[in-house]
């Protein structure tokens, strides 16, 4: 069953049940500059709480099939490893020195497609300091294929009385950070930096509307 078809499906038969599980409640930095309505290429970078974090994001961009990077580790687990390539999951094994991911990602966002990366690569174990260094992956996308970066934060309140609350940030153009002065290295570098430093000011962000509700 092809991609877009499955991701429909699964979309529309869960859309209640997420409702239940998740309450999420969708925040913006900006509406008119970025909605949940993405149009073209672009790549959704995000903090990891949790594998539900995908979950979350199928139903917040629903209009769009979303092509998430995904640990070998999920693939492995039947039927769940099924179920995520079904509907798109993009594998990286992340002990091998192989880098087929990168190109089908390359072409999936040349063909005007919508990616996920949660660039701190694995969840954070307890007491470390979140979000955790970002992966270059997300940012050289970005600056190869020319698109723009839609910084998205959660709190990964999922399955709790608190409900799931996502901050949608401005879209971040990697050609603003990048110079032609500077190495392939050291512009991916500032664009690594940038999207770091946007997401903890979504998170910031989060709070003081959350604050201004109570």
């Amino acid at each position: 069953m092809p991609v877009k078809i499955f991701n429909a499906f699964v979309k529309i038969t869960g859309y209640i049940p997420q409702l239940i599980c998740f309450r999420t409640k969708v925040y913006y930095e900006d509406r008119a500059a970025q909605s949940r309505r993405v149009k073209g290429g672009a790549i959704v970078v995000s903090n990891h709480t949790s594998v539900f974090d995908y979950a979350v994001y199928l139903f917040v961009f629903f209009g769009r099939t979303l092509r998430t990077v995904m640990a070998e580790v999920l693939f492995q687990k039947q039927p769940l490893g099924t179920f995520l390539k079904m509907m798109g999951g993009i594998r990286v094994d992340r002990d091998a020195n192989e880098y087929g991911f990168m190109g089908k990602c390359e072409k999936i966002l040349r063909k005007g497609g919508l990616l996920c990366v949660f660039p701190e690569g694995r969840l954070p174990k307890p007491g470390e300091e979140r979000p955790l260094p970002f992966k270059p992956g997300a940012a050289y996308l970005a600056l190869c294929c020319g698109v723009p970066l839609i910084p998205v934060y959660t709190n990964g309140s999922y399955f709790k009385k608190e409900r799931a609350r996502v901050m949608i940030g401005k879209p971040v153009d990697p050609a603003a950070f990048s110079s032609p002065d500077r190495s392939d290295k050291e512009n991916i570098q500032a664009v690594n930096e940038k999207i770091r430093e946007k997401l903890l000011d979504l998170e910031k962000l989060l709070e003081e509307r959350e604050k201004q509700e109570k």
